[in-house]
């Protein structure tokens, strides 16, 4: 027995599309050269009165200055980085 009522059929609405998402930013840094690695190299090698903590961050922070200059040495990068830390004591 049909219905009165039909029930008009409902057609599937398609899923919203997802934003798409935002794309990342690269950061423009130089890689060092092997020049710069050995010189840091050696420079790290010097340094005996570090702690290990003390030595990855002196590492880190000159390699951060050493990408930024593709000419900046180890001992550049050292001493600029020991002036800045005297101006903040």
């Amino acid at each position: 027995m049909p219905s009165d009522k039909e029930e008009p059929e409902l057609s599937p609405e398609p899923a919203p599309e997802p934003e798409p998402a935002p794309e990342k930013k690269k950061r423009n840094v130089a890689r060092m050269t092997d020049k710069q690695k050995a010189d840091l190299k050696k420079h790290m090698d010097k340094m005996t009165n570090m702690t290990t903590t003390e030595k990855k961050s002196h590492r880190m922070k000159l390699m951060a200055r050493m990408r930024k200059d593709p000419k900046m040495t180890a001992t550049k990068a050292h001493n600029q980085l020991m002036k800045s830390s005297k101006k903040k004591e």
